[in-house]
């Protein structure tokens, strides 16, 4: 239940802080292709994150600052992958694309750039280092009923924007 109520608790802070970030900016405030108050792309970033990190860190035997270096190359690569597959699956799916990332110095393609390569990673030892320590305590607290109501929740969700994105419920 704990990496499910991971991808819960940080798919519905992605979903918060692109809200915010959109209306910084200027831009409508929109986060995924979903209706409800998440974006699952934090989800399951974050808990590829906590799985990856927590199988380097036992495994690699070697000096703590080493492995942050290998631990945050190997998430930039895999979170840039997700970035990839998450553009690609929503343009094949629904015929538009949230990013692009075109203008970019350095990009590969429409949905994937070295600029935000390098963000993901920064992020991912910001995630790692001092956001799950800080929320890891409430996140384990979350009773089975509550993410139980959630799974619900996004499954419903899922099937009605499926259903409303192609046109067979308006």
């Amino acid at each position: 239940m704990y990496l499910i109520n991971c991808f819960f608790v940080y798919s519905i802070l992605g979903y918060i802080l692109e809200m915010i970030f959109g209306y910084v900016i200027g831009a409508q405030g929109e986060s995924g292709i979903l209706f409800g108050p998440w974006t699952p792309i934090y989800g399951f970033a974050s808990v590829l994150i906590i799985v990856i990190s927590e199988k380097l860190f036992k495994n690699l035997h070697m000096k703590r600052w080493l492995e942050t270096i290998i631990v945050t190359l190997v998430l930039m690569v895999v979170l840039t992958a997700l970035e990839w597959l998450g553009g690609m699956v929503i343009e094949l799916l629904f015929g538009f694309s949230f990013w692009d990332y075109t203008d970019y110095k350095f990009n590969l393609g429409k949905y994937i750039c070295l600029e935000f390569a390098l963000v993901w990673s920064v992020l991912s030892i910001v995630f790692i280092y001092v956001i799950r320590p800080s929320l890891d305590k409430w996140v384990r607290k979350i009773p089975k009923w509550l993410t139980i109501i959630l799974i619900i929740s996004l499954t419903i969700d899922i099937i009605i924007t499926f259903l409303v994105k192609l046109n067979i419920l308006s």
